[in-house]
């Protein structure tokens, strides 16, 4: 009796990898803004929400860049 073997493929995740951005990227993405706002905003702890993996190293994911620019869309009144 021979044995088959069945290679495993690896999983492609359901959630996929976040992508990450420096502020001048985000800057880059969001019009009007600039790194000093983006600074003010970390030291007031506002959003947009940001990692800090080292002192000196600030990154933005990108999609809840997206998101978060997206919450403060402004809709008129319907005429």
């Amino acid at each position: 009796m021979t044995a088959q073997v069945t290679h495993i493929r690896p999983r492609k995740s359901a959630v996929p990898c976040p992508v990450w951005l420096s502020p001048a990227q985000v800057c880059e993405r969001v019009p009007g803004m600039t790194e000093e706002i983006l600074s003010d905003r970390r030291k007031r702890g506002l959003r947009p929400d940001y990692r800090k993996p080292s002192l000196k190293t600030v990154i933005y994911e990108q999609s809840e860049i997206d998101d978060w620019v997206e919450s403060t869309r402004v809709t008129g009144k319907r005429e």
